[in-house]
């Protein structure tokens, strides 16, 4: 089995169509409004302390994510958006490895990571990450960075 690379990108992959063409077949949107922001120049996390990565299994791109500024917070923090693992990578620990890359990214930077997902799934995934639930607006799930 070839080794997992996760690392930050500055251009989208071709291989991303074929992770958002499976993402969009499990009925979720938001690599295609990945795709479709960073062509048009709206997202390309390129603000100080955002940051788009990737992970790669050889040459296969199996997952992917971003991190942004938090648009809903008043105070500097992070969102994490635009995350997707191929549904034969999960399970194999490339998500757990994605967000503590994102983790450790968003403690040089923020306080606080926030995200909102919208299935049983995800949800659990999040809280086996850290995350703890929260019912803040816009925001599902919430990770504090300086509990020290």
């Amino acid at each position: 089995m070839r080794q997992l690379q996760i690392q930050q990108i500055l251009h989208l992959p071709p291989q991303i169509l074929a992770l958002e063409k499976e993402a969009f077949a499990e009925g979720f949107r938001f690599l295609t409004r990945l795709i479709t922001e960073w062509h048009s120049g709206t997202n390309r996390f390129d603000v100080p302390g955002e940051c788009l990565m990737a992970a790669y299994q050889g040459d296969s791109l199996i997952g992917i994510g971003g991190l942004t500024v938090d648009p809903y917070s008043p105070t500097p923090t992070g969102r994490l958006r635009r995350f997707y693992i191929a549904a034969s990578s999960r399970g194999k620990h490339v998500g757990r490895n994605l967000v503590a890359n994102f983790v450790e990214r968003a403690s040089q930077r923020f306080d606080v990571i926030r995200l909102s997902t919208d299935t049983p799934e995800g949800d659990a995934f999040y809280l086996h990450c850290g995350f703890q639930r929260s019912h803040e607006d816009h925001t599902t799930h919430i990770m504090r960075l300086d509990d020290g």
